[in-house]
């Protein structure tokens, strides 16, 4: 199968605005590449979705994909007056597109080349199931991923984020919900951390293929589940923690949600949120009857970790 590629050059405060636009005329997968790699990449030589050739400037490319079946000259034609629209009030950068063809194994392949396993947090050890790792400790809990064409290889300042908050809030025997799985890695995290049932939820089909796959690797079946659904609307049942690395823009319409499927006292943790917009979902949060428990950053993102008060 092929996909229709088309790669937007733009900068980071026009990222969030785009990727949601882009999902909402149903793109199947994006891509952001980052020029200006975070310390941690740079020190480690690791990305995700990266090229650490790329020469470090603002610019940034979201690169999305949508299947052969689609329309897509309806799309750039969509993409291109989204962006004259927003383009007076946020900097779009070069705001220009370009187009291309992507054969599905290259997708879902060349970027094998980038992931190596590393260290989260104190003990956690994330690695690919094609590479060893070879300087184990005695504590560490060992993770294997293959990310295939989901979000979430762990190396994202987003997804480190939650995994650390993880390692540190996560009792045994605890309920969790996983909103917006992507590869599953962070349930996998909170179940090899003593949680017990975990619930993983994604929109995309090819996240819920991908996590499930996972969750086998890692012989996780009788404690995680996997669903296709819509943020959290097929979960009836209250957990103790929930956590969502997705956009801020979804962290503010799924708040209220979560108060319907978060215990009283339990814990959300949200990350995907830009600095810019942390005092946005900050005032959400304490204006839904959140308390704000901890706030960690790393480079120009966000992690909140909040409790439902009683």
């Amino acid at each position: 199968m092929e996909w229709h590629s088309i790669l937007i050059n733009t900068k980071e405060d026009a990222i969030e605005l785009i990727a949601d636009m882009l999902y909402s005329i149903g793109v199947k997968g994006i891509e952001i590449v980052d020029n200006k790699l975070s310390q941690y990449e740079k020190e480690n030589l690791i990305v995700d979705y990266i090229d650490s050739k790329l020469v470090v400037s603002d610019s940034i490319k979201v690169i999305c994909y949508f299947s052969e079946e689609e329309n897509i000259e309806e799309k750039v034609l969509l993409i291109e007056e989204y962006l004259e629209e927003i383009k007076g009030y946020v900097d779009i950068g070069e705001g220009t597109i370009n187009r291309s063809i992507t054969k599905e194994e290259d997708w879902a392949n060349n970027w094998k080349q980038y992931y190596k396993p590393f260290r989260v947090g104190e003990h956690i050890v994330i690695k690919p199931t094609w590479e060893p790792f070879l300087d184990l400790k005695e504590d560490d809990i060992v993770i294997e991923i293959d990310p295939g064409m989901a979000f979430g290889c762990g190396t994202h300042e987003t997804t480190s984020m939650c995994i650390t908050q993880l390692e540190k809030y996560v009792q045994k025997g605890v309920s969790v919900i996983d909103v917006g799985c992507g590869s599953g890695i962070l349930s996998i995290v909170a179940a090899r951390l003593g949680a017990g049932k975990i619930s993983a939820i994604d929109l995309d089909k090819a996240a819920v293929k991908v996590s499930k796959e996972n969750v086998e690797l890692n012989h996780l079946e009788a404690q995680i589940s996997v669903f296709h659904g819509d943020l959290i609307s097929q979960v009836n049942e209250k957990a103790d923690l929930v956590v969502a690395n997705i956009m801020a823009d979804i962290i503010l319409v799924l708040v209220d949600d979560i108060k319907r499927v978060l215990k009283n006292d339990g814990l959300f943790i949200s990350s995907g949120i830009i600095l810019d917009r942390l005092d946005e979902v900050k005032s959400k949060l304490i204006s839904s009857n959140f308390e704000i428990i901890e706030i960690t950053n790393h480079g120009e993102w966000v992690a909140i970790t909040s409790k439902m008060k009683a």
